[in-house]
């Protein structure tokens, strides 16, 4: 489809899934929103007891917010709005009963790191690279930060978020923890995330659930926090800076093509 899509395959316990938007599958509100629904209705679907969550194609798994949305947003309001979509996944993810697999078969970028830290289990391929190139628009990685922080650490989230240029290598991001595993392959990767679902499949509902609690334990307050955060990137994004570093990379992209 043209404008992207987000749709969701059911198979033996296992609902897949997937979005894809022709700008290196990136998210405008309309996807953040049917991704949240996707993902709730697979959670509170019985017959669903693993979900893997994918993006179509070879080239980026998520290349973040919609660029063209973004340098349409006017007034804080909508710049809040906006990103209230990213924190509207991200908590779709956390409350979840279902563990939730990620496949990232490419780089991810920004909100895409944030999808990858929000999975349950992230599984790579070699040559992936991850970058939250926030900052250089003139906002930061508010709403996703508490994911990614969450799963690599402060330290670590603090590196990606402060360097906003700098791609960081699929090694790194495994040894920092925001992928499980890493594998040579895309048959391998897949193998894997086969495996992974068919034992998660033939596992207590019960037991896996609260698990989940567990694992997303004093995220209880995220409901308000990341609604917070996405306030602070919607007042941002309509800065005189946003709006100038915007336009540069549109001219870019225009001399680029």
């Amino acid at each position: 489809m043209e404008n992207g899509y987000v749709k969701s395959e059911f198979h033996n316990g296992v609902t897949t899934i997937e979005f894809h938007h022709p700008q290196s599958n990136s998210l405008p509100s309309r996807l953040l929103e049917q991704l949240a629904q996707a993902i709730h209705g697979a959670g509170n679907d019985t017959e669903t007891k693993v979900i893997i969550l994918r993006s179509e194609g070879e080239k980026a798994f998520c290349a973040g917010a919609s660029f063209s949305e973004l340098a349409a947003i006017k007034t804080t309001e909508e710049g809040t709005k906006f990103f209230s979509g990213f924190a509207h996944v991200i908590n779709a993810m956390r409350t979840c009963p279902k563990f939730i697999i990620g496949r990232i078969h490419s780089k991810c970028v920004g909100g895409g790191v944030g999808l990858a830290a929000a999975v349950d289990y992230a599984i790579a391929v070699e040559g992936v690279e991850v970058k939250l190139s926030e900052l250089a628009l003139g906002i930061g990685p508010f709403v996703v930060g508490p994911a990614v922080e969450r799963k690599i650490g402060l330290s670590a989230f603090t590196q990606l978020a402060i360097d906003a240029h700098m791609w960081r290598n699929g090694d790194w991001a495994r040894k920092k923890g925001l992928f499980a595993e890493l594998h040579p392959s895309v048959e391998s990767m897949d193998e894997s995330i086969i495996r992974l679902s068919h034992t998660l499949v033939a596992s207590s509902p019960e037991a896996t659930a609260e698990l989940k609690k567990l694992s997303w334990q004093g995220t209880e307050n995220w409901d308000k926090l990341l609604i917070e955060r996405a306030a602070i990137s919607g007042r941002l994004i309509t800065s005189e800076y946003s709006k100038k570093a915007i336009e540069k990379i549109k001219q870019k992209q225009v001399v680029a093509a």
